[in-house]
């Protein structure tokens, strides 16, 4: 049986530094100790939860996690995000705040994250914002180690356990510069699609899932020439110059659209329409603080969305 009241905050963090360095020694430098003392540390949380949290790989020797181990990294994941939220709170309460609210959203959310964020800043005036943006994974880890209260994203998780709020249209298509063979005609040839190079984000970003499911009403997505770039940024001007054509969020391509130097691929089921969802982690108990923020961007009623033209089923 675990005895919680015999754990401690320096045994969870010398559980984190031998997972992540994969040695006594290493872990020991990186976090100021000596071996004999974050050995010590982790014999007593073993005490503790009644089971070994450690092995060695018989193989290389590095040390890895037990079941139990893992399960044990997990909580001092939370902990770790949920100390970090109180700090940021009670440091905004000396400065004279009213609450500090962390807020995560996904790489294809910079493109209006900002313009929320000072709206807020404007309606929720005595409340610090702290904004995160990551891809989908990182965001998703964001809300399991509760390290922000909210989230911005499309396809909320499965887990860790979330309460989601639907915001606005969030529109995905195809993109081409505007003399691309496949620009201008109401419809496209599945084979001449099939055959261009993709230009995509990592695996893990939620664009590059919705692309792989709209590539596969054709054929097997794998079968697609894809190209991966680190950022919807370098994706445009690669497209831009050439190099290929993207699925992408309209939202990251308002601007080209509207200045016509970039165009949508026009045929059935395009574009393909999903939404904007606000996330709260339900593992964590409500703040008034992000409870404050969430009313507000819901009364916001999406007017922070980039605006996209008339063309291909969207409205400005």
């Amino acid at each position: 049986m675990i005895r919680i009241d015999a754990l401690s905050l320096k045994q969870l963090r010398a559980l984190r530094a031998i997972a992540a360095e994969g040695s006594l020694t290493a872990a020991a430098a990186e976090i100021g100790l000596t071996a004999p003392a974050i050995h010590s540390q982790i014999k007593s949380l073993e005490a503790a939860v009644g089971a070994p949290v450690l092995t060695r790989a018989p193989q290389t020797g590095r040390m890895t996690l037990t079941e139990i181990g893992a399960e044990v990294l997990r909580a001092a994941h939370q902990v770790e995000g949920i100390l970090s939220q109180l700090k940021a709170r009670v440091g905004s309460r000396f400065a004279g705040r009213q609450g500090h609210v962390t807020l995560s959203v996904v790489s294809t959310g910079r493109y209006f994250a900002p313009r929320l964020v000072q709206m807020l800043q404007e309606c929720c005036a005595a409340i610090d914002i702290t904004l995160r943006v990551g891809n989908r994974d990182a965001v998703i880890d964001d809300l399991d180690h509760g390290r922000c209260a909210l989230a911005v994203m499309g396809r909320p998780p499965r887990i860790p356990a979330v309460t989601a709020t639907p915001l606005g249209p969030h529109p995905h298509g195809v993109v081409l510069p505007p003399h691309h063979p496949l620009a201008g005609a109401d419809g496209f040839d599945p084979t001449a699609l099939l055959g261009e190079t993709f230009l995509s984000r990592e695996a893990g970003s939620g664009t590059r899932i919705l692309m792989h499911r709209f590539l596969d009403r054709f054929a097997e997505a794998e079968a697609v020439r894809i190209v991966e770039m680190d950022s919807n940024e370098t994706i445009k001007q690669a497209v831009l110059a050439g190099l290929g054509i993207a699925f992408l969020s309209l939202h990251t391509v308002a601007d080209e659209l509207r200045a016509g130097r970039l165009v949508l691929l026009r045929g059935p089921n395009l574009p393909v329409m999903r939404h904007w969802y606000l996330v709260r982690p339900q593992a964590f108990g409500p703040d008034p603080a992000a409870e404050r923020i969430a009313a507000g961007i819901e009364a916001l009623h999406a007017s922070y969305l980039p605006k996209l033209p008339d063309a291909a089923g969207l409205s400005a």
